[in-house]
């Protein structure tokens, strides 16, 4: 006797397939595949948290009188372990072309936070050596737009994605673009009573890559956490020192003028001055293992989740995705 759920699949080959996309879907329902509906809108919330790498740091400093432009300063400034939280929310809208590629876009906003371990060394010597921790809270619009193709293998199925995104935090002069890439193995177990339902779980990994050059400007109450400005008479005092044994060619030096620049700030308590910086970042692993899963209510309506949990990237993906004929 013949399953409700092959009796399902036989159905499908009788469909006759009047929609424009996906093209070539009269072809795939005469196989016996069941299509997702073409065109879809999925809402995403999204946090993120991972290493951060940062060098080639430059320093410049703008106020009423001075304006230093920027400067490499990778021997005055060093950097420990970097942490970058995200929380974000995203509209994806999509449409399968073939029943084998679908294309999607991305749009969304949402907060960064970005915990810098900074180890200040412009006196040349251990014992004066300052660290600082900074937390850096700003908001950020995304936008791009992404490709994902799919196939069957026996009673699994395998999934690319590529997505571009460009995030434009609100410190920032411009927008950084991150491209991600993830591989995905999965299985799918379908409701026999309800074929249209269905529970798919997969596990894979994710790649993701930034555009390592930034440039900023912060002001200089927000640059410094509030340690250094407690600290203000101590390092104030180490820095004149330095400066005062350095010779007139030294002192001239931009990378020397500019810390001088900035301590005299911090004596005179001017937080308002404009701290213009310059640096390469990138992810500190750019691999981590993911995990999902997807409940499919019908043909219209999925939930989904994805974690990722091994590696340096820690990620959590909650999402509602609405889909209909075109």
């Amino acid at each position: 006797m013949r399953s409700k759920y092959q009796a399902y699949t036989d159905s499908l080959k009788q469909v006759e397939y009047n929609y424009v996309f996906p093209f070539l879907g009269q072809g795939a329902y005469k196989s016996g595949f069941d299509l997702p509906y073409p065109v879809g809108i999925m809402v995403n919330y999204i946090q993120m948290d991972q290493g951060i790498l940062i060098d080639n740091f430059r320093l410049g400093l703008k106020t009423d009188n001075l304006d230093i432009p920027l400067t490499p300063a990778d021997s005055l400034v060093g950097f420990g372990n970097n942490a970058n939280k995200s929380y974000s929310f995203n509209i994806r809208p999509d449409i399968w072309v073939f029943p084998f590629l679908n294309v999607y876009g991305l749009f969304g906003a949402g907060r960064s936070e970005t915990m810098v371990n900074t180890i200040v060394f412009p006196y040349q010597a251990d014992s004066l050596q300052t660290d600082f921790i900074s937390v850096v809270d700003q908001k950020f619009n995304t936008y791009g737009f992404g490709i994902l193709g799919a196939f069957g293998i026996g009673p699994a199925w395998v999934s690319f994605d590529g997505n571009w995104t460009w995030n434009k935090p609100e410190l920032l002069d411009k927008a950084v673009r991150v491209s991600v890439f993830g591989i995905r193995v999965g299985h799918t177990i379908v409701f026999k009573q309800h074929p249209d339902r269905n529970i798919a779980i997969w596990g894979g990994g994710m790649r993701a890559r930034m555009a390592s050059e930034t440039e900023g400007q912060i002001q200089l109450i927000d640059a410094l956490p509030p340690e250094a400005w407690d600290r203000r008479d101590e390092i104030v005092g180490n820095v004149n020192e330095w400066w005062d044994s350095l010779t007139p060619i030294q002192q001239a030096l931009p990378k020397n003028r500019i810390v001088k620049a900035i301590s005299d700030r911090l004596a005179a308590a001017d937080g308002s001055a404009i701290i213009r910086y310059g640096m390469d970042k990138q992810v500190l692993e750019e691999w981590n293992a993911i995990f999902g899963a997807q409940f499919q209510f019908n043909k219209r309506w999925m939930l989904r989740t994805e974690w990722g949990l091994i590696g340096d990237r820690k990620s959590g993906l909650f999402s509602l995705n609405y889909r209909f004929l075109l």
